[in-house]
């Protein structure tokens, strides 16, 4: 079996690093740089980088920032954010990024996974989906989950991996910072429709919820979280060593 991986996640607005709950009432958390550093440092298996604001804003991703993020770090740095179109991908992965996150920028025009893996590689893209239960169906949000575009999240993840998304991200809405475990019903269904890596996202409080995640949801490959990396309730060094314990394959 491939070792888990751990990953923090930076969500970046106005050159910080921010969070909330439910993808609302936003804090402002510290300064990017200092935290990437510190996670390359502490043994994150990964790094994810998101311009929370610039799909919904309209705008570029900041790369100022996040060439600075790619000078700390020596593990694999994924970005996302305002990627709308190839030159997107070009100018990201020209700053230090090993891989491109795509969200809005797919729904807006599904032919740029494609476009985005036939020249870069399906390991380059990553199909990053901000879902949340309408009407007991799990539904696709847009723009930083605040547009519902109506789609069905799990026929749309399927049809992301057959146009060349080589990696899932999937962010729960319904348990994003609430710290009440990741959302294991969500990630099963969506691990029996693809093939492909899937890294779980929203909703870790503790220790104990990662471990949940690996054992109830064999095929989802990461954890990611934020605000628990962030504010030390959770060290990486000790979640690794609790993950090992528990017979959960993890590089130490």
């Amino acid at each position: 079996m491939l070792a888990k991986r751990v990953i923090p996640c930076l969500d970046v607005r106005a050159g910080r690093v921010v969070k909330g709950i439910n993808f609302s009432g936003v804090q402002d958390v510290a300064d990017p740089v200092a935290l990437a550093k510190k996670y390359n440092d502490e043994g994150a298996d990964e790094l994810v980088f998101y311009d929370i604001t610039a799909s919904v804003e309209e705008r570029k991703l900041f790369t100022r920032v996040l060439e600075k993020v790619a000078e700390q770090i020596f593990i694999p740095l994924t970005v996302g954010g305002g990627i709308r179109e190839l030159d997107d991908f070009a100018r990201v992965l020209g700053c230090g990024a090993d891989k491109v996150s795509v969200n809005s920028g797919a729904i807006a025009d599904f032919s740029l996974i494609g476009r985005a893996a036939n020249k870069y590689g399906s390991q380059c893209v990553v199909l990053s989906m901000d879902v949340k239960r309408v009407n007991g169906k799990f539904t696709l949000f847009a723009k930083g989950g605040r547009e519902n575009t109506g789609i069905d999240a799990l026929d749309w993840a399927e049809r992301g991996v057959k146009d060349g998304a080589g990696e899932i991200v999937l962010n729960s809405i319904d348990t994003d910072g609430v710290k009440g475990g990741f959302d294991i019903e969500m990630l099963q269904r969506l691990c029996e429709r693809v093939d492909v890596p899937v890294i779980a996202s929203g909703g870790a409080g503790k220790t104990e919820d990662f471990v949940e995640l690996f054992e109830k949801v064999p095929g989802a490959d990461a954890g990611l979280a934020a605000s628990i990396f962030h504010f030390d309730e959770v060290k990486i060094k000790d979640l690794k060593a609790r993950l090992e314990k528990e017979g959960i394959p993890v590089r130490i």
